[in-house]
């Protein structure tokens, strides 16, 4: 009980920011004097800093403010089809540095893994940065298999059974993670986005590597047998549409495309408005299935896919609206990410402080680390 009780603790100050002694008392149910006795455990472990209440606050008898620590950190990283990024991001889903290296070409795993592990480098050999690192958390664009963190498929990049966790992991020399990054984009948004506060949101990533898609019910993310469920961007919205990399005709990213978008944003206005509305149009066909299917109260587009709402929010919702059931239909709402290009940094991260949050007490972080390159 005492390690359950440290463990919604930190789960509450990581997700609310910055939280009083009082209101921690308020929200977990806890007496005064277990909570203050749990707060002193995460000060002296180093996950959390009290400090001295607001001074504006006039009413009542102000009370001592919890913030996570911005020393303890994970390593978010993303490897794409033009770039690899790396961030790092503090307990409480801040991200405090970023690097991003474009890639001349689609880049092999041991070209993801090499840059990568240099730009840890370089941002853990920064002067200012004295962190205690929780773990490394990679989102990708593809198939990771949930038991073991390998990438099955990632099609774009022309990946098949990659370890890249356990490569980037033991050249580090800490303990890496690797999800789906629409899954961990989902993540994200409903702990720090736009879907907070909801509990059945599905989230839609736009990215260089294609569509994926991340489904939280109930709470709960949706994950299937090995990890896999969430592939939106291979729901067919074309019967007559073009070939996919996956064999099959017609899928959502072989008909909604970034490269298509950007290049149709550079010709004149009529010519832009009919690939857009197209777009929108296929789109608002996966979305109306996904409504049919799970009932979700909201949907999240990101990345590219943020344009096609965001250009004209009640044309996508009246799309959807013609194509879905009466009753889910009613439910539904739209939202681009809030956390914009954070979005898939932070839900990395995310996967990482789970386990530093389930056992606050057990889980070794580390201190400082100045890896090796590759």
């Amino acid at each position: 009980m005492p390690r359950h009780n440290l463990s919604l603790l930190l789960a509450r100050v990581h997700e609310l920011g910055a939280v009083s002694r009082s209101q921690l008392t308020k929200e977990t149910g806890l007496n005064r004097s277990t909570v203050g006795a749990l707060v002193t455990e995460l000060v002296d472990l180093g996950l959390v800093v009290e400090t001295e209440p607001d001074p504006t606050r006039l009413v009542g008898r102000p009370s001592p403010v919890i913030v996570p620590s911005k020393q303890v950190v994970a390593i978010a990283v993303n490897p794409e089809l033009d770039a690899v990024e790396v961030a790092i991001v503090a307990l409480g889903g801040v991200v405090l540095a970023r690097s991003r290296r474009p890639t001349k070409s689609t880049p092999t795993v041991q070209a993801a893994v090499a840059l990568a592990v240099q730009q840890i480098h370089d941002l853990l050999s920064a002067p200012e940065a004295a962190y205690r690192v929780a773990g490394i958390g990679l989102a990708v664009p593809g198939l990771v298999r949930a038991d073991d963190g390998v990438v099955a498929l990632a099609p774009d990049l022309d990946w098949r059974d990659a370890p890249i966790a356990a490569l980037i992991g033991e050249a580090v020399g800490i303990t890496a993670l690797a999800a789906n990054d629409a899954t961990l984009g989902a993540i994200a948004e409903h702990v720090r986005g736009a879907g907070r506060g909801h509990d059945d949101v599905i989230y839609v990533n736009g990215g260089a590597s294609g569509i994926g898609g991340g489904i939280i019910v109930g709470g709960t993310v949706l994950g299937g047998v090995s990890g896999f469920a969430g592939e939106l961007g291979h729901t067919l919205v074309n019967s007559d549409g073009m070939l996919c990399h996956c064999g099959s005709t017609g899928c959502l990213e072989t008909e909604v495309s970034r490269e298509t978008l950007l290049e149709a944003l550079k010709l004149d206005t009529a010519q832009a408005k009919r690939v857009i509305e197209s777009q929108r149009g296929y789109l608002a066909r996966a979305l109306a299935n996904a409504v049919n299917l799970f009932n979700p109260k909201l949907i999240v587009l990101g990345g590219f896919l943020a344009t096609l709402l965001e250009t004209d929010p009640a044309r996508l919702s009246e799309l959807v609206s013609a194509s879905a059931l009466r009753g889910p239909r009613d439910d539904v709402h739209f939202s681009s990410a809030q956390l914009g290009g954070d979005t898939l940094m932070i839900g990395a991260a995310e996967s990482v402080f789970a386990k530093l949050i389930a056992d606050p007490a057990g889980t070794v972080v580390e201190g400082s680390h100045s890896p090796r390159p590759t």
